[in-house]
């Protein structure tokens, strides 16, 4: 219950419990703070916007410094963590590779010989098929010499035949 007293046309309430008491008060207290409350928010919000002007710039290139300098450390690091702990070990491209250069040498190689061993091959022939010409003339000259040979042999016996024949 409560107790209204008319002064001045102002209407007090005097509440009749210790809570009612402290909620009059903190409303009277919030009643006479609104002004000072208002102008507190005024003056933070032009500080705030000033902080803001600040600190735009310097954060923008604190940004640039970071990305430039720190995240590729940071970047190569994890990538560097992530390959050493990663259960499949990532196959080397460098063996592949490798391989196919070794097996293009050993190709490159093997033409030379190959290219070298036939020109050695063809001189050889060559070589050879003058060779063989030359023993066939001598086997043929000396078949011719003993065809002749045995053909006067023969002449002569024939001669010596029809001598004793007449």
């Amino acid at each position: 219950m409560s107790l209204t007293l008319r002064k001045r046309r102002v209407v007090i309430e005097v509440p009749a419990t210790w809570m009612g008491r402290m909620k009059a008060r903190a409303v009277h207290t919030g009643q006479r703070m609104a002004p000072m409350a208002d102008q507190a928010k005024v003056v933070a919000a032009q500080r705030i916007e000033d902080a803001r002007y600040w600190a735009a710039p310097r954060l923008e290139s604190a940004a640039h410094g970071f990305e430039d300098q720190v995240a590729p450390r940071v970047s190569s690091m994890l990538t560097t963590a992530a390959r050493k702990i990663d259960p499949t070990p990532s196959r080397s491209r460098r063996w592949p590779m490798f391989m196919l250069l070794t097996g293009l040498a050993v190709g490159t190689i093997g033409y030379m010989f190959y290219r070298r061993n036939a020109q050695q091959w063809t001189e050889h022939m060559k070589d050879s098929a003058s060779d063989a010409s030359r023993w066939v003339n001598e086997k043929a000259d000396r078949t011719s010499e003993s065809a002749d040979r045995m053909a006067a042999n023969v002449s002569n016996r024939a001669d010596e035949a029809s001598r004793k024949m007449s």
